[in-house]
């Protein structure tokens, strides 16, 4: 898969390949587009299909050499493979017969135009084709376009082909002699803009393709924003296709110049390179010899009386040097032993009343206490399917720490169930002697997964240990989902979340990277394949805006863009490909854990100045308060009650400052928090020159929406069964994000568990 089959050169800049891609090619439409990527660093590009060949399974695309990302690319050759290639994405073109459609493309944006034009054809339309080039050499697809087109007008600048003259002049030559139903234009933003202007002047309606806005692909990281109609649309999802008298080209045009000395400072020096049992198990019997024994060696009132342990932690001015240092270093054996003897090993463990998946808290507790990490790493495994992530950055102090015994009774700090967790989990990893779990006798069922963050991991997880045949289906080209491209290296190293990832193929799981249910293959050819149930783990990635002014300007990200750029592409490091925006001052928009982990990185990146920008008090927080410690310690500001209603620009487009107002606390509202009231001519700028938007996410609405018949409630979440995660439709559960709006690790978790339990029960009762 994603083998080059042959490389054709249409200039020095400009090549054509076609690629081994036989589930795109079956599933492309005109308008469609994938993303690729070169190299284990490489940034993700947006390539529209231009053509595709069912026969030989392959798309075809067509590069113009800009950046570093390009070039790469572009070096490969023919029996060479594409690291990644994803797709097909985006609304595809709405074809009918509407008349005569006036076809425009400009450059590289002719090889998109392709496909269109064949479509309108076919629906029984006629077509003028005008194609655009700065010089000859830089018209392409000549033939294929004329084979297509009831007429073809070509225009190169300097009039060594066809007419000499900009697209428009062709354009108007056409529409002066001849009544044109529809314009499409794709090409350049400037080339794109001047179109519109032109048939603006004519009312005639016209569609533009923006795929030179895309990042991601999947609407994930909110980078293809664009203002349409006076709202902010998603290029990737709501597009890449709009009406072209609605879209602010001006603001387009500034986006693009975004990282554009980022690319032209990448370029100056890289040098391209070819990169070559059962389900559930409760509480364990506290009754046990070897429980018993060690109730008796340590009286009640000694267990009380020692303190609390603290986690050893990386002093700030280190930490702060780098990304991928990790700031809780975990407890040593010695500190692990200790803290386990607090724990009374309770008759009734209220503490796993606090954990939504269920793990045998004593049992571990009580293992590390005796000195049996293995066992203790054994027992979690029992339960989750990942006990090191969740032993970091599960809320233990509004789970199961909540829940304790010495918290609930003594008013005293609780055992530190989730240090305890992390250590075991580590020292298991450490040893060497890594445990698989026990797994029922293969059943035969075939069940997809769609979605590898920790929801998906663990619903896959438990099936498999049931016996079922798991595939996980995952859209980016890494497994982990938001524990990849969320959480930074410092909370959660990725060599911890892989080790998870590979316990799980060792029990059976199967996973399908850079695969798009509902756009790379539909629900109905994974049926065809015999899939017989479905669980949809897509989480919410779809980023939220404040919709105020200037909100658009370059320097304005959303912290889903800023946290992948950093997190899962390596931005922060210099022998990365993708850029990222590096501030003097950096505002973050927001007071939950993805604020903190935002500004805390904005601090790695080199601010002077990391500040959070909060409407409510600090009081009023969701963030994690080890994770607020943590940002104080490492000299990032807090200013609450101020919300931002305005950002300002300088001459390039580039933010430069944020008007924010101060806010006072009113009634508490449907969370319980006190609400935000503005208050009258408190209005002050902050200097800052980049701004990350943390103010939550919406659910990615391109897996519900490929479900015919799906419930989605009026926030675009699947709508299930709180018991058994159920949709309205039999076969598909779902959970997390999708179903939440916005769920914690461990929630996400607790449903992937529970959605596994009911699609075992549902096979057996049938």
């Amino acid at each position: 898969m994603n083998k080059i089959l042959s490389k054709t050169y249409f200039s020095e800049k400009v090549v054509k390949l076609e690629v081994e891609a036989p589930l795109i090619a079956k599933a492309r439409k005109p308008g469609n587009f994938v993303i690729v990527r070169v190299g284990e660093k490489g940034e993700r590009m947006p390539l529209t299909i231009a053509d595709a060949n069912l026969e030989r399974g392959s798309i075809t695309l067509v590069v113009q050499v800009m950046g570093v990302s390009s070039r790469k690319l572009c070096a490969l050759e023919a029996g060479d493979y594409i690291t990644d290639l994803v797709g097909p994405l985006g609304k595809p073109t709405h074809i009918e017969k509407v008349g005569t459609v006036l076809a425009c493309g400009g450059g590289v944006g002719v090889a998109p135009l392709l496909p269109i034009v064949r479509a309108f054809k076919e629906a029984g339309n006629r077509v003028i084709s005008v194609i655009a080039g700065r010089n000859k050499d830089l018209v392409i697809l000549e033939d294929e376009i004329r084979a297509s087109s009831d007429e073809v007008i070509i225009m190169t600048d300097d009039g060594s082909y066809g007419k000499k003259g900009l697209i428009t002049e062709g354009m108007e030559e056409v529409i002066k002699r001849e009544k044109v139903d529809l314009a499409v234009t794709i090409g350049p933003a400037i080339m794109m803009k001047f179109c519109e202007k032109l048939t603006r002047k004519y009312d005639i309606p016209t569609v533009a393709s923006l795929n030179a806005l895309m990042v991601d692909g999947t609407g994930m990281c909110g980078a293809c924003r664009v203002t349409v109609g006076g709202k902010t649309r998603f290029t990737c999802v709501d597009g890449p296709e709009f009406d072209a008298h609605l879209i602010d080209f001006d603001e387009i045009l500034s986006r693009l110049g975004g990282f554009k000395d980022a690319e032209v400072a990448k370029l100056h020096d890289v040098e391209v390179k070819q990169e070559e049992s059962e389900h559930t198990h409760g509480v364990s019997d506290r009754n046990e010899p070897w429980r018993q024994e060690l109730r008796q060696k340590v009286a009640g009132k000694e267990r009380t009386s020692i303190e609390r342990v603290h986690m050893p932690e990386t002093a700030p001015e280190e930490r702060i040097k780098s990304q991928r240092i990790e700031v809780n270093q975990g407890l040593t054996a010695d500190m692990a032993m200790r803290e386990a003897t607090r724990c009374m090993d309770c008759v009734t463990p209220t503490c796993m009343e606090g954990c939504p998946v269920g793990i045998d808290i004593p049992g571990f507790v009580k293992n590390i206490e005796r000195g049996e990490f293995l066992q203790a790493a054994a027992v979690l495994k029992r339960t989750s399917a990942l006990p090191a992530v969740c032993g970091r950055v599960c809320p233990q102090e509004k789970q199961c720490e909540s829940k304790c015994f010495y918290l609930q009774k003594l008013k005293k700090p609780s055992v530190a169930i989730g240090y305890l967790e992390r250590f075991a989990s580590d020292f298991e990893r450490e040893s060497g002697h890594i445990t698989v779990p026990e797994v029922a006798h293969a059943n035969g069922i075939k069940v997809a997964v769609i979605g590898s963050g920790p929801s998906g991991l663990s619903c896959a997880g438990d099936l498999a240990k049931l016996g079922y045949d798991v595939t996980v289906f995952e859209a980016l080209h890494e497994i982990g989902g938001v524990l990849k491209y969320g959480i930074p290296e410092f909370r959660l190293p990725n060599s911890v979340v892989d080790v998870e990832i590979e316990n799980l193929k060792k029990i059976g799981v199967k996973f399908v990277t850079n695969f798009i249910v509902g756009m790379t293959d539909s629900v109905e050819d994974l049926k065809a394949e015999g899939f017989k149930a479905f669980y949809v783990a897509s989480g919410a990635g779809l980023p939220r805006f404040m919709n105020i002014p200037g909100e658009n300007y370059n320097g304005i990200l959303s912290s889903n863009e800023y946290l992948t750029r950093v997190n899962l592409m390596g931005a922060d490091s210099e022998d990365s490909d993708t850029p990222v925006y590096r501030g003097k001052n950096v505002v973050v928009v927001g007071g939950g854990n993805t604020a903190m982990d935002s500004v805390r990185t904005a601090k790695r990146l080199g601010a002077e100045r990391a500040m959070i920008v909060y409407r409510r008090s600090e009081e009023e927080m969701p963030a994690r308060l080890e994770e607020v410690k943590h940002a104080k310690e490492e000299g990032c500001e807090f200013i609450t009650l101020t919300n931002p209603v305005e950002y300002i620009a300088d001459e390039r487009g580039r933010v430069k400052q944020v008007r924010v107002q101060k806010m006072a606390l009113g009634e508490p509202d449907a969370s319980g928090r006190r609400s935000p009231v503005p208050m009258e001519g408190s209005e002050y700028t902050i200097d800052a020159d980049v701004v990350v938007v943390a103010v939550g996410v919406s659910p990615n609405p391109i897996v519900p929406n490929s479900v015919k018949g799906l419930e989605i409630s009026r926030k675009g979440t699947i709508v299930v069964n709180d018991e058994t995660m159920q949709s309205n439709l039999s076969e598909f559960f779902a959970g997390g994000d999708i179903v939440r709006g916005g769920a914690t690790v461990i929630l996400a978790m607790g449903d992937g568990r529970r959605a596994a339990k009911h699609i075992d029960e549902m096979f057996k009762a049938n």
